[in-house]
């Protein structure tokens, strides 16, 4: 499929949604499932092609995963189970499996080859790379292991005291998987807080870590126990479904089951700032991982100022803060966001493109970009770039063009979000 037209919705949006598993979470139970001693069962895993990337490659590691309709079975023999792989691990387009994966391979004694798509092939890996050399571990790849492929050869650890550059889940997680195998006691200070999924499955499978504000602690030579895991909707998936039912006129929405992990919540944050009709109820707040349901109305918005120590927790929602806040009063200025230009796409640049040919009052700068608000948007061709939040937040902005929207490359949605077509023809009235 190279090209989709969507038409504009003429009615309102109304419906129930069970949004799909959370794809961070997803590919942290397989992880941690094959890290693992004992048998691991996962609900509500995420199919997208980035968590399929993760199951091939610890497959290839030597762990058996079994997938059937219903749960994901890990068959865990901790640390020691992992082998060297006879195969090249291809992690797909998914910066999360490589990342992770480099933290887990950096305390093991064999030899590994790590590829990823022509995406994965820009994105910067120096920020894990680096700090892992200095903890002992042998990687080497193009510019000095900047890009992909990259090989590397694990074994002795030593602890690591870590002051990250960036707010990054990734960096951070990366270092605390190779934490866990290191000889001693490793401190990894956060530059601000990002999403904490890693630190909570520690927990969940049985390991300890310590988080005093931006400091982390992990102690090596832990064991971590097999556990079930349920994972909850995806709050960047929903984040979608927010939006259309915030600027779609006539339109009431039920999110079902969507993770409320605080550290993901800056979007319900920043929609309430701009006054959005939004409702949380049946939260589970005791959870691993908390959730609930969520009920978005077409609501009345202001433009606002999107920055500091929320942007890592909004960072994947950007795109569609955008079109967001293109149907506002006022003017919306996002900043601190210089981490955008190092996804799957350059978003800050990719974001104001495609929509300034829909007819968005829309210009980028070094960190951000600033969105002049209550535009009519026209219509017209665009395309995803083969990022696929760029691809689903240009769909939800065809809804409420005035004349259709020619996408391009619409493929790119099914590594988050396989059935995210078929979710909102089902709220079309």
């Amino acid at each position: 499929m190279e090209s989709i037209e969507l038409q504009p919705t003429l009615n309102g949006l109304r419906g129930t949604i069970e949004i799909p598993g959370d794809k961070s979470i997803s590919h942290r139970s397989v992880m941690f499932g094959s890290i693992a001693q004992g048998v691991t069962r996962v609900t509500n895993f995420l199919p997208g092609d980035d968590c399929l990337s993760t199951i091939s490659c610890f497959r290839k590691l030597g762990v058996t995963i079994e997938e059937t309709e219903n749960e994901i079975i890990i068959y865990g023999n901790g640390f020691d189970g992992l082998k060297e792989p006879n195969d090249i691990l291809d992690v797909g387009n998914s910066g999360t499996t490589i990342r992770l994966l480099l933290g887990i391979l950096a305390g093991r004694p064999f030899f590994s080859s790590l590829i990823g798509d022509q995406s994965i092939g820009k994105r910067p890996m120096t920020r894990v790379t680096e700090p892992l050399k200095t903890m002992g571990a042998g990687i080497d790849g193009r510019k000095n292991g900047e890009f992909t492929p990259l090989s590397i050869r694990g074994g002795h650890l030593n602890p690591i005291h870590y002051k990250m550059p960036v707010a990054s889940a990734q960096v951070k997680s990366a270092l605390i998987l190779a934490g866990l195998q290191a000889e001693g006691e490793s401190t990894i200070i956060e530059k601000a807080e990002s999403r904490d999924h890693t630190e909570r499955m520690i927990q969940k499978f049985g390991g300890e870590i310590e988080k005093d504000n931006l400091t982390i602690t992990v102690k090596g030579g832990q064991e971590l126990i097999a556990s079930d895991i349920h994972v909850p909707g995806d709050i960047s998936s929903a984040a979608f479904f927010l939006v259309a039912g915030a600027i779609v006129p006539e339109s009431e929405i039920v999110l079902k089951n969507v993770g409320l992990n605080p550290t993901r919540t800056g979007i319900i944050e920043i929609m309430n700032q701009m006054g959005a009709n939004l409702e949380i109820n049946n939260q589970n707040e005791d959870a691993f991982e908390p959730a609930g349901n969520i009920t978005i109305k077409t609501s009345s918005l202001k433009g606002t100022v999107v920055c500091g120590e929320v942007i890592p927790r909004l960072i994947d929602e950007i795109p569609i803060i955008a079109l967001l806040a293109t149907q506002a009063e006022g003017t919306t200025v996002i900043k601190d966001a210089a981490e955008l230009k190092v996804k799957e796409t350059n978003r800050i640049d990719t974001v104001v493109q495609e929509l300034t040919k829909l007819g968005a009052s829309i210009e980028a700068t070094e960190d951000g970009m600033i969105i002049h608000g209550g535009t009519i948007l026209t219509g017209g061709t665009v395309s995803s770039h083969g990022d696929h939040r760029i691809g689903m937040m240009l769909a939800i902005a065809s809804l409420i063009s005035k004349d259709p929207v020619k996408l391009c490359d619409p493929e790119a949605i099914s590594v988050s979000y396989p059935n995210f077509f078929s979710h909102l023809n089902n709220l079309k009235m």
